[in-house]
């Protein structure tokens, strides 16, 4: 295999644009002794002379003319790709503002904002709030905000997401509940209980994998009140009008007077995301998404 070096294509690039070694050697802040050196190795490599010194400086053969056109692109395009990647590493420092739409979510965006920020001086974060996942995401779409973490489905295709921890879910229900004192439940003991709604999703596939519909048995799931905030899902949870399902990590910090969490032993876990829209900066979400996968267990 041929070995040649770039310092080499660079050297006979120099000596090629100015007709001269020692002028090439000034541009390259090099020795002619040095310059010539790239010469004689390259020439050695290719086992041709490219070369010819005259009086009046030195002319090409017609191997150094097909060389020097292919080099030039090559070393062109070299020049820009190391001009691409500084720009992606450039794009690492900034600012990021990240939007959530549930309290424990929200906890946790603080939390890792700071270590992010400390791990990485350059970097500022802002963590922001949404009432609702759905108004989370027209932030991000609206250019509003960067990015968020959300358990998956969103049911918006615009948005990209990146699974960083997979959640257990739970049902909530009043303590009154017939099922209430039980250690863990089933799909099926829930089979004729209405499940409240939140309506804060963007398409009916989120929704339907929020309230697992259908359910294993392909029975569709009974649809209970539909509601637009947390605060009154647990309201209508409290008062016996339906039970909710949600992750293990909100929905223990749902948990209030009047309301039980409940284990379900055969329902599928939920993904936890970095979700993000294509404008986002790129650089930015990258290290984000980095540092949320090194650093989640921690929280």
């Amino acid at each position: 295999m041929i070995e040649i070096e770039l310092r080499h294509l660079r050297s006979f690039q120099a000596v090629v644009a100015e007709s001269s070694i020692s002028k090439a050697a000034a541009r390259l802040h090099l020795t002619q002794q040095g310059v010539s050196q790239h010469l004689q190795h390259l020439e050695r490599a290719l086992g041709v002379t490219l070369l010819v010194r005259t009086p009046r400086g030195v002319s090409l053969t017609a191997a150094g003319e097909l060389l020097v056109a292919g080099a030039a692109p090559l070393l062109s395009g070299l020049d820009d790709l190391a001009l691409a990647v500084r720009a992606i590493g450039g794009e690492r420092r900034g600012r990021i503002r990240l939007v959530s739409a549930a309290f424990t979510v929200t906890q946790l965006s603080i939390e890792l904002a700071k270590s992010l920020e400390a791990a990485h001086p350059g970097v500022e974060v802002d963590v922001a709030t949404a009432q609702r996942p759905i108004e989370a995401m027209r932030m991000m779409l609206e250019g509003r905000a960067d990015a968020s973490l959300m358990w998956l489905p969103t049911g918006e295709e615009r948005l990209v997401a990146v699974p960083v921890r997979s959640d257990p879910r739970v049902v909530l229900m009043s303590e009154r509940h017939r099922l209430a004192d039980r250690a863990a439940v089933t799909l099926a003991d829930l089979a004729e209980e209405p499940v409240v709604i939140v309506d804060a999703f963007a398409s009916p596939q989120a929704l339907a994998h929020r309230i697992v519909d259908p359910r294993p048995d392909g029975r569709p799931a009974v649809r209970g009140p539909v509601v637009e905030t947390l605060e009154e899902c647990l309201t209508q949870v409290r008062r016996g009008h339906g039970v909710w399902f949600a992750p293990r990590a909100m929905a223990e910090w749902a948990v209030c007077g009047g309301v039980r969490l409940v284990p379900v032993t055969d329902i599928p876990p939920t993904p936890l995301a970095v979700v993000w829209p294509a404008a986002a900066p790129r650089g930015l979400v990258e290290l984000l998404v980095e540092h949320v996968r090194e650093r989640i267990a921690e929280f």
